[in-house]
């Protein structure tokens, strides 16, 4: 059941022998018994030529037992459901080009996936349930095209216990209560990578923050959490400003901060929202700098996303970066000393990480974010400030919604930074990237 093209990062996950537009997810879940019945409407178009034909559809899904499936409302040949993977065989085989729409109907108890980077997917908490996509979680839960590239619009409906809300990405577009059940529809125009996809439950209270600008904010926590929830948040409102002026708009129609009534050990993202401990709710440096870090992703890795994984400093260095503006605006230690601190750090650090090519185990090593928001530093510094956030609004821009490289950013840079004689955007950061050996700062 290997994919045609799986990411070597992710082995077995994604494919592009098709693509998908839009999922329809359908979720039921039972808090008492982890019980979960799902239906998964997948759209989607046959890649390729006509002349090319795919015989199956593979799709990612583990933990969870599919049932009933049919293809452009026929019932299909075969299912077969191995090592997380989901292989559908229709009657006969589907030519490139051709749309189709897969139903899926799944169940099962989901639970975390284990893997190199620890236990993703979804999660029991004490008391609620919790999505950690990031990078290969989505199969947990429902049945997809997991690889960042192979992005798509999602409706997903939560149906759980009275008393729970559930929070999922996008626009919140209806609420029900049936008996002792309640429904939660949103929908995500926005193209989305799978992993960004989650599903929050909890006894959550959902409140709008105060001072939030120009793009709507909220929280959603337990309700003794609320008063320290609006504190920990205060100065998001502002942050969104700082980011949009050096950024370019936020991406997004609002954005929503989902507060666990159990200790986490990082924060989480998603397209839309961020999700944290109630242990990350704090005004000090080290709580704001996640805040700061987490709304970030909304422009680098939810918006602009990553073509490969290998290419993941494209969200987490720019990032990390994005906290030592934060830093600086907010009138903490300045960009320029959080880069020296941070340059200093990776000086007494092992010197054996390319974090362009990091490798899947190391590919959120915390040199990865370190070191890749040292590379944009010495760029600013190189091109002066208005040549680099006019590189950043470009970026966020011409990429809006997409998957952009590397290969991409270096272009980009050189075509806005034409006028400066003899610059060459990968003569400078090909070290950074690259090599082992740590560049001087400029």
């Amino acid at each position: 059941m290997q994919s045609a093209s799986a990411d070597p990062y992710t082995p077995g996950h994604g494919t592009e022998d098709y693509s998908v537009s839009s999922y329809d997810l359908t979720i039921e879940y039972r808090l008492a018994s982890n019980r979960l019945e799902g239906r998964a409407l997948i759209s989607g178009v046959i890649g390729g030529p006509e002349s090319h034909s795919v015989p199956d559809l593979v799709l990612s899904l583990s933990g969870l037992r599919a049932g009933r499936v049919s293809l452009n409302g026929e019932r299909v040949r075969k299912i077969r459901a191995a090592n997380g993977r989901l292989k559908v065989t229709p009657a006969k085989a589907l030519i490139g080009g051709s749309p189709f729409v897969l139903d899926i109907r799944y169940s099962g108890n989901p639970s975390p996936l284990n893997g190199v980077w620890g236990d993703v997917g979804w999660e029991e908490l004490t008391d609620g349930a919790l999505v950690a996509g990031q990078p290969t979680g989505s199969p947990s839960w429902f049945p997809c095209n997991d690889h960042p590239r192979m992005k798509a619009a999602f409706t997903i409906r939560v149906t759980t216990d009275a008393g729970y809300r559930a929070v999922c990405n996008g626009t919140l577009t209806s609420h029900s209560v049936a008996s002792s059940r309640e429904t939660w529809v949103y929908e995500s125009t926005a193209p989305m990578a799978t992993y960004l996809a989650t599903v929050q439950i909890g006894r959550y209270q959902l409140a709008e923050l105060a001072d939030a600008g120009a793009v709507p904010q909220y929280v959603a926590a337990p309700g003794p959490l609320l008063p320290a929830a609006r504190k920990a948040l205060a100065h998001q409102g502002k942050m969104i400003s700082a980011f949009s002026e050096r950024f370019g708009a936020y991406p997004f129609p609002l954005y929503t901060v989902v507060v666990a009534d159990d200790e986490l050990e990082i924060p989480l993202e998603a397209q839309t929202l961020s999700i944290i401990g109630k242990n990350h709710l704090g005004s000090e440096w080290a709580a704001q700098r996640l805040i700061a870090h987490e709304l970030a992703h909304q422009w680098f890795g939810n918006s602009v996303t990553a073509s490969s994984w290998q290419d993941i400093w494209l969200h987490e260095g720019f990032a990390c970066y994005a906290e030592w503006i934060w830093s600086e605006e907010s009138g903490s230690l300045s960009t320029e000393r959080r880069a020296s601190d941070a340059w200093s750090g990776l000086a007494s650090a092992p010197r054996d990480l390319e974090i362009g090519s990091p490798g899947p185990a190391a590919m959120f090593d915390d040199r990865v974010y370190k070191r890749g928001a040292c590379a944009l530093h010495a760029l600013r510094k190189t091109i002066g400030d208005e040549r680099f956030f006019g590189v950043l609004r470009e970026w966020t821009g011409r990429f809006r919604h997409a998957n952009a490289s590397t290969a991409d950013f270096l272009s980009l840079t050189d075509e806005l930074c034409a006028d400066l004689p003899g610059f060459d955007a990968a003569g400078l950061l090909r070290p950074w990237l690259y090599e082992a050996r740590l560049p001087a700062l400029p």
